[in-house]
Order: structure tokens, then C-alpha cells, then sequence
């Protein structure tokens, strides 16, 4: 189990293309088991590979706080056939992320999705051309609104690439929104991540965006460029990863 999974860096997620890469480099393992089953031990809900427990790169109990959530992990053991592909299992990934990182590091990972906030993705817009000024305003205009109304963070938009200073009071309610939850602090810094933006990160956290609306919204500017001069195989690919990792996290935030 550890040398399948000991290519995650403890406490920071690495980019779905980059772990891609690496299991195409690695021989895969073939499955070596029969069974996946759930159990609860000590307070949480273990992945048990024929009886026994599933352990992290950094050997913890592959576990987590829900019988829903592990059940899902389980699944992606589940879905292997021939051999185990790592790369096709986003949410153990997340998990294992969670577990050996986010456990032990949650000020710093909380603080790197703040940092986020200062120059979040949906406050800078595009002067031009008029269709991506529409699609931009269409798709983050709502979350600075939820952030506004639900958080009290009153967010400025700015139009170019210049930086703007945001208001203190905006930054500091929107901190307040950063979960202390391990599980849904590193859902959420995955998210953010992936996105450019916290604000789409924690709009996700509290039901405002479900996972395809939070992929949409992060990615106004190249669905733009896409339909404008076409679309490539190998960009397409590399999206795919990343969505798996968006949906991933989504899924801890909804079963946790």
C-alpha cells in the first residue's frame, strides 16, 4: 500500500497532471485482493483489503469519519480489476492527502487558502471582448454576491490584471469561513487549488456551488479561449484529471 501511494507530499496536495505522470512512469501493481470491505475502529471507519487495513503512505489507518465517506473509498478499491491504478483513485489520493498532511499541518493549509483571497480568480475581470465580460460576470458576479450576503464579505471586482487592495473587513470575514475540520479544510484547499479561488472554495463548502458549478465558474477564461481557437486532446486530458480531484473533494465535503 505504501509504495502505491508515498508519492504524496505530506500536507500539500499535488497537482492531479503531476501524479498522473508519475503512476504512467511506475509499473502498476495487480490487484492482490479479493474483498474491500468498511469497519469502525476507534472512533472512525477503516478500508479493510480482505480483512486487513489499508494504510497510508505514511502508515495511518486509511480511515475516516464517516461510513459514507469510507464507502466511497472503498468503491475506488472496489472498481480495480486487473491491476491498481492510483491515478484512477482521486478520492483515496485526497484521503491519504488528509490523513498524513492536513492532519498535521492544518494552520499552514488553512492560511495558504486565505492567501488565495487577496487576489481570488473571480475578482479580476476581462475588459474584453464583451462575450467574456458576460461569461465572467454571469459566473462569478453570484459567488461575490454569496460572499457578500452569507459571510459579510464585501468584495471589490476589478477590471485588468492591476492588483487592487480588497478591504480588510472582506478579508477577515471570509477567513472566518475557513473550516478548522481537517477533512473539510483539505476538501477545500484542494478545491481552491484547483480553482484559483477560495471564495469558489468555500461558496462549494457551504452548498452554493455543487462540483459542476464550481468547475464552470473556474473556468469562464479557458472555455473562452477554447471555443474561440479549439479544442486539443492533450488540454483535454489534463482537465479531466482535475476535475476528478475537484470531484473528489466535493464528495469529502458532502459525505463528511
Amino acid at each position: 500500500m505504501r509504495d502505491l501511494f508515498d508519492d504524496l507530499k505530506a500536507g500539500e496536495p499535488e497537482s492531479p497532471m503531476a501524479l498522473a505522470q508519475r503512476a504512467m512512469r511506475s509499473q502498476l501493481r495487480r490487484r492482490f485482493y479479493e474483498q474491500v470491505t468498511v469497519a469502525e475502529c476507534e472512533g472512525r471507519f477503516d478500508v479493510l483489503l480482505d480483512g486487513r487495513p489499508v494504510r497510508t503512505p505514511a502508515r495511518n489507518p486509511l480511515g475516516t469519519p464517516t461510513p459514507a465517506l469510507s464507502e466511497a473509498v472503498a468503491a475506488e478499491w472496489r472498481a480495480q480489476t486487473e491491476v491498481v491504478d492510483p491515478g484512477t483513485m482521486p478520492l483515496t489520493r485526497l484521503v491519504n492527502t488528509i490523513i498524513d498532511g492536513v492532519a498535521t499541518s492544518a494552520p499552514a493549509v488553512a492560511e495558504d487558502v486565505a492567501k488565495f483571497l487577496a487576489s481570488d480568480l473571480v475578482v479580476y475581470r476581462a475588459e474584453g471582448p464583451e462575450g467574456l465580460v458576460e461569461r465572467q460576470a454571469a459566473a462569478w458576479d453570484p459567488v461575490l454576491a454569496w460572499a457578500r450576503d452569507a459571510l459579510g464579505a464585501r468584495f471589490a471586482a476589478a477590471a485588468g490584471m492591476i492588483y487592487v487592495t480588497q478591504p480588510e473587513a472582506a478579508l477577515a470575514a471570509a477567513r472566518k469561513a475557513i473550516p478548522h475540520d481537517i477533512w473539510r479544510l483539505g476538501a477545500v484547499h484542494t478545491i481552491t487549488t484547483l480553482t484559483g479561488s477560495a471564495l469558489i472554495a468555500l461558496a462549494a463548502l457551504h452548498g452554493r456551488l455543487d462540483a459542476d458549478a464550481a468547475w464552470t465558474a473556474a473556468h469562464v477564461d479557458e472555455d473562452w479561449n477554447m471555443d474561440f481557437w479549439g479544442r486539443d486532446e492533450l488540454a483535454l486530458n489534463r482537465r479531466a484529471l482535475r476535475y476528478a480531484e475537484l470531484q473528489a473533494a466535493c464528495q469529502v465535503l458532502a459525505l463528511r
